[in-house]
């Protein structure tokens, strides 16, 4: 028996335009509203599943142990906290067996590690193992100059320090139902799992395509290191994930969870069915 639950840990806002790269704005916001400032409301949702003894979280949101200035560049908003959410599924951290970590940037990570009274950094789940692909911890410990300021070492360092980490790779499949999957477009070595239930698939989207504003494959975010691999990389999913009926579960999206795809008149990728609704506790 395998369960699935949403995790909400808030809300933050970026700018839109470095959310759709060279998508006019004029496209984009029929989907996806800005404010005054050009700042849309993004979501980070986590997953966690339950299969047997194991509790297995995938992402752990932006966290609260940066600085007051870092937070104010990002209008964290909602109701939602990783640990709210937790304690509403009756659970706490010391019983999270595993963290996947999709990526390394502040967003997806920050809530994996902690600061305790005494000012020591520790993995926030401390029994947990946290998995990480060997690329993408290299990459986040060597960052070129786009990308630094998305890796904090003080998310990720103490997981190794700790004893916790360990690598992946693609193609892999933890506790027989979580394929692992990368992706290098929007930064090297970032996972997208897949969960393979016994009547249906799910793949959580991470930063591949983070809303489904995003699903037409030139809807591509700002903040890609290899924007036109990330185009090769979805029209390379995109197929696969319809002709299997699978749901999109995404980590970015305000408004909706989960969608499937179609495919409309000209041949392009869009998401139907989206909603909020959970089909899949067996």
């Amino acid at each position: 028996m395998m369960k699935i639950h949403i995790v909400h840990s808030g809300n933050f806002k970026l700018d839109g335009g470095a959310m759709f790269g060279v998508v006019p704005k004029v496209l984009w916001q029929k989907w996806v509203p800005a404010d005054e400032n050009n700042l849309c409301n993004w979501a980070m949702r986590c997953l966690l599943i339950e299969k047997a003894d194991r509790k297995i979280l995938i992402d752990a949101g932006i966290g609260n142990k940066q600085s007051e200035k870092f937070f104010g560049h990002y209008y964290l908003n909602g109701d939602y906290s990783l640990d709210g959410s937790l304690e509403k599924l009756g659970l706490k951290p010391s019983d999270i067996t595993d963290v996947i970590l999709t990526h390394l940037h502040f967003d997806h990570c920050g809530g994996a590690v902690i600061r305790s009274e005494e000012g020591e950094l520790l993995p926030k789940f401390h029994k947990a193992q946290y998995h990480v692909t060997k690329a993408q911890w290299e990459h986040a410990n060597h960052p070129n100059d786009r990308e630094r300021p998305s890796f904090l070492t003080e998310n990720f360092l103490p997981l190794q320090t700790h004893g916790v980490l360990n690598f992946v790779n693609e193609g892999e499949m933890l506790f027989d139902c979580i394929e692992i999957k990368v992706f290098n477009g929007h930064t090297l070595g970032m996972i997208a799992p897949v969960i393979h239930g016994p009547n249906y698939k799910v793949m959580y989207m991470a930063d591949l395509i983070p809303a489904a504003a995003h699903v037409p494959v030139n809807y591509v975010i700002g903040y890609d290191v290899q924007p036109l691999v990330t185009m090769e990389e979805k029209k390379q999913i995109l197929p696969w994930l319809k002709d299997h009926g699978a749901w999109l579960f995404f980590e970015h999206d305000a408004t909706f969870a989960l969608a499937q795809l179609d495919i409309n008149e000209k041949g392009q990728y869009l998401a139907v069915n989206r909603t909020n609704d959970w089909y899949f506790n067996d």
